[in-house]
């Protein structure tokens, strides 16, 4: 919870995490699916149950947020939240629909399945992101290779460069035509940060949220009434 909250008290709105889900059927907000970098204990999130992971320790310092802990304690924060597996779809479902969040999540995972699942269970007022067969057809699209009006997610969320570069400034304004929002990941230098927000790009998700801050304070982009002190 830690890094969310500093997030939260940098005067963020807007978090991002990715979920994994327990042996007996708890969702957890985090990055990796073993737990050995951040815990010491070398183990998968998906083979141990709940009792065992709340007894870990992150850094050393704080237990492993549950979801829905993170829908509790922000009320008024939006989530961008990553299905990491399969099995974490329709818990993710029922949580959203428990939680009565619909209006301030959006799902993505690489795997168009999750997404198309959580489209038929949630219906339109679901925000989604793309999955990686609808992100590679928005690349498509801007070299005129494939039809963009099939296109259905609320925003792309994307790297911005594999074996080519893919955030493109064509690839922002076809998005946007579309009425699609642009998000990338993950960026940390300042000089990039500022090089997509000349493309347009609409979000940027970054593990320094400090240094993008300080950017977006120095563009005028910042909204005064979201920091909090």
């Amino acid at each position: 919870m830690p890094s969310f909250q500093d997030s939260v008290d940098l005067g963020y709105l807007y978090l991002e995490t990715d979920v994994h889900l327990s042996a007996d059927g708890i969702l957890y907000a985090f990055h990796d699916h073993n737990l050995r970098q951040r815990t010491g204990v070398d183990a998968n999130i998906a083979d141990l149950e709940a009792s065992e992971i709340d007894a870990l320790l992150v850094d050393g310092r704080a237990p492993i947020p549950r979801l829905d802990d993170l829908f509790i304690t922000w009320p008024h924060a939006r989530l961008n939240i990553d299905t990491k597996s399969d099995a974490t779809v329709l818990p993710l479902i029922n949580a959203i629909r428990t939680h009565r969040v619909i209006d301030r999540v959006c799902v993505g995972s690489f795997v168009d399945r999750r997404i198309t699942k959580c489209r038929s269970e949630l219906g339109p007022a679901l925000c989604t992101s793309m999955g990686q067969r609808e992100a590679a057809r928005l690349v498509l699209a801007t070299r005129g290779l494939a039809d963009p009006e099939l296109l259905v997610a609320a925003c792309a969320q994307i790297p911005v460069r594999s074996v080519f570069d893919i955030t493109t400034p064509a690839l922002v304004e076809l998005a946007h035509d579309l009425d699609i929002q642009v998000h990338v990941w993950t960026i940390d230098e300042p000089d990039e940060m500022r090089a997509l927000l000349d493309h347009g790009v609409d979000g940027i998700m970054t593990d320094q949220p400090r240094i993008l801050r300080d950017v977006l304070i120095n563009r005028g982009l910042w909204a005064p009434e979201g920091v909090r002190r």
